[in-house]
């Protein structure tokens, strides 16, 4: 009986110790809050606007294409290195020309593909230091990679794939959530 009352009372004690050692190893509150999905409002987004927004530590850039900028996107396809976006950088429902769920709204990642640098938004066309076939997009000021509205990478700089498309989907009309897609977009 002694061997018995003792053994039981060395089980209870080994749970007692390994409930928390356990309940240590699972994610801070902290670090749940930085990993979750993130709201954007684009109910004040103007056309030809960006917006940004953290996700996960990195900024994410929403932009309200206008006409004008969607029309200009196919014009550049023979300057891009993956016009048709067949390298993997996006979800599966964002592998169109316009690498968008809604062709008037674009979400990528805001860092360069080459070093991670966050490109500079440079949404006019033909300014004088990108020259005239410049039809808006980004500019990557460390080391010169170019993106146009989609994201896709120009031909002969140093970045070697286009912009990181995230998990998103549209909550609403006005409302898109970031790092998570709901299994279709």
């Amino acid at each position: 009986m002694l061997i018995a009352a003792t053994s039981a009372l060395g089980a209870v004690g080994v749970g007692f110790t390994a409930v928390p050692f356990i309940a240590s190893m699972n994610p801070s509150a902290k670090a749940r809050a930085a990993g979750a999905p993130v709201q954007a409002d684009l109910s004040k987004l103007e056309p030809g606007a960006l917006l940004r927004v953290k996700y996960r530590g990195q900024p994410i850039w929403v932009v309200y294409r206008t006409d004008e900028m969607l029309a200009a996107l196919p014009t550049i396809d023979p300057e891009l290195v993956d016009p048709d976006s067949t390298m993997p950088q996006q979800p599966e429902y964002c592998t169109n020309p316009t690498r968008s769920i809604t062709p008037k709204y674009f979400v990528a990642t805001g860092i360069c593909t080459h070093l991670g640098c966050s490109p500079t938004y440079r949404p006019e066309f033909a300014p004088d230091d990108l020259g005239r076939n410049w039809k808006g997009g980004w500019f990557c000021p460390c080391h010169g990679s170019k993106f146009d509205l989609a994201g896709r990478v120009f031909k002969g700089v140093p970045a070697p794939t286009n912009l990181v498309i995230p998990k998103h989907t549209y909550i609403n009309d006005t409302t898109v959530l970031i790092g998570e897609d709901k299994g279709a977009a």
